[in-house]
């Protein structure tokens, strides 16, 4: 007689597949968070940083993060490559794997990681169009709007070019600030600190735009770690896929072939 009692939670739990060795290849404004929530996952063999503001420059985005995948699959055994990175003004548009399976959230940018998931994002953009965003990553590595990048420009622009080149340029600078009109500060409770928190404040103020600060979910890191990969947040590539923009709610979707769900 064949016993056919349930498996217990453990036993279920035990059965569960185990995550792949995962490799990170983010940018730098998600290191401290993805450092941190990696903490004490084994099976998350290494964690490759890329410079912020590659961006700006969507070319070399591709370049450098193809480079960083291809360096991962030539030093390690990683089994997957995880990016911390959205589609980024779609500077991660056909970047590949040769022998893992790589992954991308559906995200357009970093926002989306720290808010947790791209329906929260696209409602506070739509509610707050002209919103800023401002994290402990993207105010370590970059001097965003504010008093700072005000003087600290036009100290530069007046040695390189002078004082009346400064000054136009200056007022080229301060035209793509009309667009905006808040700054929010968004943070996971990981590198957040007051100092960095009234630095915002300060840059709000001194811009003449609110302040808003928003409480982040650490759901869509710890997944992108966990290898709990479901196809509403990821989606998931065999070697040899890339990735596109779509104009619609998924944000991302495979070119080429299909993903795994």
């Amino acid at each position: 007689m064949s016993d056919t009692r349930p498996a217990s939670p453990e036993a279920r739990g035990a059965a569960k597949a185990k995550p792949p060795r995962i490799a990170v290849v983010t940018c730098a404004v998600l290191e401290i968070e993805l450092a941190h929530f990696a903490r004490g996952l084994d099976h998350v063999i290494r964690i490759e940083v890329l410079e912020q503001g590659l961006h700006k420059e969507p070319d070399r985005l591709r370049r450098e993060l193809q480079a960083a995948i291809e360096r991962v699959e030539a030093d390690t055994d990683a089994e997957a490559i995880v990016l911390g990175y959205g589609i980024c003004s779609r500077g991660t548009e056909g970047v590949r794997t040769s022998r893992c399976k790589l992954v991308i959230a559906r995200a357009h940018d970093c926002i989306t990681h720290l808010l947790g998931c791209k329906d929260r994002y696209a409602s506070y953009v739509a509610e707050h169009p002209g919103t800023y965003w401002y994290s402990p990553g993207w105010n370590l590595h970059h001097t965003p709007p504010g008093k700072k990048r005000h003087d600290d420009l036009l100290k530069e622009y007046s040695e390189k070019y002078g004082e009346d080149n400064a000054q136009f340029l200056m007022e080229t600078e301060q035209h793509w600030f009309k667009s905006y009109d808040r700054a929010t500060y968004v943070d996971l409770g990981v590198g957040a600190t007051p100092e960095d928190i009234a630095f915002t404040q300060e840059c709000a103020a001194w811009l003449g735009w609110k302040f808003d600060r928003q409480c982040g979910d650490p759901g869509l890191l710890k997944a992108m770690l966990a290898g709990d990969w479901d196809n509403e947040r990821f989606i998931v590539l065999e070697p040899g896929q890339t990735f596109r923009m779509t104009a619609d709610e998924r944000v991302i979707e495979p070119a080429g072939g299909s993903a795994t769900p």
